[in-house]
């Protein structure tokens, strides 16, 4: 009875679809297609087309990877399957310490927005951004299942809310506003794709809680079908939209989703515009606290963090001394850009490279958990190449990674002993595969 009423209590495929969505769809949109188009004009849709069918490989690899493992580390887990202790404390402390840069900086993005929206300035962007913050925090306080149902209902709301903005501009698409397709060549096209990353990371936040889930073999996969498919209307339905009806104007607008509303509803685009921006900010925020929250207890049971934080790691449970931690470091760090004593760009930089190499990480375990040559581990072969690229464009940002993994190798040389990679054994089952078990365990810090 127990066994049930947990299940019960767990993620469905609905929530479990708000919670991806959340991960994915974020304040980037509301700027991004502006500075695409500036880029490469209208052939930045090829970028954008280009991503979504890249990340489809990455979402389903973490999915399976997800399935056959459920477990609040994440990919700090998957990685330790796949490489030992060392390398997972390096992928843990590059996720969840970016937390405390990405969040801020995030929250920063909807609050000028909102602000512009209501005709503020940089004071009522900056409260509306310390608003969507403790929002976020407080949402993960009360529980997962309860901020993921907040989180469906504002993913709901988020979806209509643009498809009300595509249709109402519609028609005022111009076939015109297309030409010249690609007026700074086609090579620009790339350097876009690797801005707009920004809008297509978040896959690997959502494996902290697929222990959560309801029916984590049946949902994860119908989560992730859902997922691209909304993500791919709205992000190719903006963008279309945007191209087709301000043309030449969209490159100098910084609102392009408030112009699109403008179109139909004249005044009442402003206050729409700031309820979009406020849930596309709160929705990914929430999610990476959600999932690092866990993490951090994950890894505070492993060792590699103070083992205060490890209460409430377990599935159901609030992690509150992570959560507190990340709440206290995110504070800082947003106090120290509202005072003007940090850079903006460097918290956003900083947390794409983390972001980066922690993706890059769990796909390259997924090469050594998946079974080979299996269409999913070809898929992950070809995203962790991709993901590899990526990040050597990260350039100055990628001090941050390098810094934390330094820490974290640190911290692992004082943890529980490691437990090796998993290896096939080359003994064939009574199916005629090749069985997975674990190398011989030996302490950290030896040959």
């Amino acid at each position: 009875m127990k066994t049930n009423s947990s299940k019960q209590a767990g993620l469905g495929l609905f929530r479990a679809t708000g919670i991806y969505v959340g991960a994915i769809l974020g304040s980037g949109i509301l700027v991004l297609p502006a500075i695409a188009a500036k880029e490469a004009g209208p052939a930045s849709l090829l970028a954008w087309t280009l991503l979504l069918v890249f990340c489809t490989p990455v979402a389903f690899s973490f999915a399976e990877m997800s399935r056959q493992q459920p477990d609040a580390g994440g990919i700090a887990h998957f990685v330790t399957r796949a490489y030992g202790r060392r390398a997972s404390a390096v992928a843990g402390y590059l996720f969840y310490f970016a937390i405390p840069f990405g969040a801020p900086a995030t929250a920063v993005i909807g609050g000028n927005y909102i602000a512009h929206a209501l005709g503020g300035g940089r004071g009522t962007a900056l409260v509306a951004a310390a608003l969507l913050l403790a929002a976020a925090f407080a949402s993960n306080a009360v529980g997962i299942r309860m901020s993921s149902g907040i989180q469906l209902v504002l993913m709901v709301l988020l979806v209509g809310l643009l498809a009300l903005a595509i249709a109402l501009a519609a028609p005022f698409a111009r076939a015109e506003n297309f030409e010249p397709f690609a007026p700074h060549g086609y090579w620009a096209v790339g350097g876009v794709a690797s801005l707009l990353f920004f809008c297509f990371a978040g896959w690997e936040a959502v494996t902290h809680i697929a222990g959560e889930f309801r029916h984590p073999d049946r949902d994860l996969k119908r989560a992730t079908w859902l997922t691209l498919i909304v993500v791919g209307v709205v992000y190719l339905g903006v963008v279309s939209a945007s191209l087709a009806v301000l043309g030449p104007a969209l490159p100098g607008s910084d609102v392009p989703i408030a112009q699109l509303l403008e179109k139909g509803l004249g005044g009442l685009a402003a206050p729409l515009t700031a309820v979009a921006a406020a849930v596309l900010t709160f929705g990914p925020v929430n999610t990476f606290v959600a999932g690092a929250s866990r993490l951090g207890a994950s890894l505070a049971s492993d060792g590699v963090l103070p083992r205060l934080l490890a209460r409430g790691a377990g599935p159901g449970e609030v992690p509150t001394a992570s959560l507190a931690l990340l709440g206290v470091m995110t504070l800082l760090s947003f106090g120290a850009a509202a005072a003007g004593l940090g850079d903006m760009q460097f918290q956003i930089g900083a947390a794409s490279a983390c972001f980066t190499a922690v993706t890059a990480f769990g796909l390259l375990a997924g090469i050594r958990l998946l079974p080979a040559r299996t269409p999913a581990w070809c898929g992950v072969i070809v995203a962790a190449a991709v993901m590899l690229a990526v990040l050597l464009f990260s350039g100055w940002a990628l001090v941050v990674p390098l810094g934390l993994a330094v820490a974290a190798i640190l911290a692992g040389r004082r943890a529980a002993p490691e437990v090796l990679p998993m290896r096939r054994s080359k003994t064939p089952t009574s199916a005629g595969r090749r069985e997975t078990v674990p190398a011989v365990v030996r302490p950290l810090g030896r040959p």
